[in-house]
């Protein structure tokens, strides 16, 4: 039997925010305050282009350039996602794709949870991803989704 040439994982991440599910929703929803933790100040990527279309059907698109001392210097890292489900306050459900320099090597399906709690919100981030050859792989991808939430955090926070 040949080697599997896809890898399926599931990681979820939970997150308390000091700040209301609405805050935490907009963080998602609107283009400027996503851009800022999405896109913005990555250390081994510039952003150059982003946009988001947020409703059910609407589409989101990020291109980065990969920076120099990176594995791949100058190449195009493309984010494609299209919002499948969006319940406001409560909950955004998106399918995307990745691609590098026009290969695509991975397809999720990312669920982000709004809980109301005590102190702000609880957030659940549920990521469902397949791994193509040459992909990044379920643990980087984990550790980029916990950084992008810290990051989240931080600007809720400021």
């Amino acid at each position: 039997m040949e080697q599997p040439t896809v890898t399926h994982s599931t990681f979820v991440i939970e997150r308390a925010y000091a700040a209301a599910p609405e805050r935490v929703f907009a963080a998602f929803a609107d283009p400027a305050k996503k851009r800022r933790w999405y896109a913005e100040g990555h250390p081994t990527s510039d952003a150059e282009a982003f946009e988001m279309d947020f409703r059910v059907g609407g589409q989101e698109r990020t291109v980065y350039r990969m920076k120099e001392g990176t594995p791949f210097p100058g190449a195009l890292l493309e984010s494609d996602g299209a919002y499948q489900d969006i319940v406001p306050n409560q909950r955004v459900v998106i399918a995307s794709t990745m691609t590098l320099s026009g290969h695509r090597f991975s397809a999720s399906l990312i669920t982000a949870e709004f809980l109301p709690a005590e102190k702000g919100t609880n957030l659940i981030f549920t990521h469902q991803g397949a791994f193509f050859e040459g992909s990044d792989g379920p643990q980087m991808r984990e550790a980029g989704w916990r950084k992008l939430l810290d990051r989240m955090g931080e600007t809720l926070a400021g």
